[in-house]
């Protein structure tokens, strides 16, 4: 199994009406931008461990690094029973986990995939909190009409509806191994070793034997709201840090959406953030925190040491 060379370790944080599981690397050090690091769908912080890794000695130890389980994902449950998830939620839940641990202090922000889509969000919303964001793959969605809310209001209320029916139920396994092969299939570029750690950390053991994944299958369920380009654009234009945005190079945009959403359409919205550069990072998919670690680390930490 891949051994950790930065070993974490695990707090819980009263966030809202949530007990927020959050991964910490260093200690706090004053006058040091915190870096926070926020993970995708149906994924987890301690996914960042083989970034942390990546990183050079002096860049690691000298700041806190804080990586949280969004809600609903790894052991950030929710106290009740839960049926969707909403997008805000997310900006509330990073606003009050920054009251925490940074205070009135700019953090440097990285964001993969979702996470990605909030980090960019969030800086337009609280732009004087982010000194640098770095966004990993975080491609927003493909653009959508008016038109189209009353079939996505009725889509909403549907899936709730296979949900409540446990329709939507994620697939558990009989052992570790069984979720370590799982995370290879999905990503062909994970070695074994790793994807034998990480599976320890993306799911759990329960009483029954069964090894069941860390995330509610309630996020399966498609927003209520119309993914509107003109708000994301806006939010864009209102961000105030520098931003990198790192691509992988399979275009896993492309292969997801074809052509309903393109990279150039992406590059389009990038042109709103008024301090914008993008890198790409080669034989690497859309887990490019995975695929290459090394490189990615490399950029994340030149970026913010700039």
């Amino acid at each position: 199994m891949y051994p950790a060379q930065r070993p974490s370790r695990s707090e819980s944080v009263r966030i809202r009406t949530l007990d927020y599981h959050v991964r910490l690397w260093g200690e706090a050090r004053p006058g040091t931008a915190p870096l926070v690091l926020v993970h995708g769908w149906m994924d987890v912080g301690a996914s960042y461990q083989f970034v942390v890794d990546a990183f050079s000695a002096a860049f690691a130890a000298g700041r806190q690094i804080i990586a949280p389980d969004w809600r609903g994902f790894g052991l950030s449950t929710p106290p009740s029973p839960c049926d969707h998830y909403v997008f805000a939620d997310y900006l509330a839940d990073l606003d009050q986990l920054l009251d925490h641990y940074a205070g009135e202090q700019p953090v440097d922000l990285v964001g993969h995939s979702m996470g990605g889509n909030v980090a960019m969000f969030y800086a337009g919303v609280r732009p004087a909190r982010i000194r640098r964001l770095v966004n990993l793959e975080g491609f927003g969605l493909p653009a959508t009409r008016p038109a189209q809310a009353p079939g996505r209001y009725a889509q909403w209320m549907d899936e709730i509806r296979q949900f409540e029916r446990g329709e939507m139920a994620l697939k558990d396994y009989d052992s570790a191994e069984g979720v370590a092969q799982r995370l290879m299939k999905t990503n062909p570029r994970l070695p074994a070793d790793k994807a034998a750690w990480l599976a320890r950390h993306w799911a759990r053991q329960g009483s029954d034997g069964r090894w069941a994944i860390l995330g509610n299958a309630a996020h399966k369920i498609v927003s209520a709201q119309l993914y509107r380009v003109d708000e994301a654009q806006a939010l864009y234009e209102a961000i105030t840090a520098p931003v990198l945005s790192v691509e992988a190079s399979d275009d896993s945009l492309g292969r997801w959406w074809k052509d309903k959403y393109s990279l150039a359409d992406y590059h389009q919205r990038l042109s709103h953030v008024r301090d914008c550069r993008t890198a790409v990072v080669q034989d690497a998919g859309h887990m490019l925190h995975h695929d290459q670690p090394q490189a990615v680390a490399g950029l994340i930490e030149t970026f913010l040491s700039a």
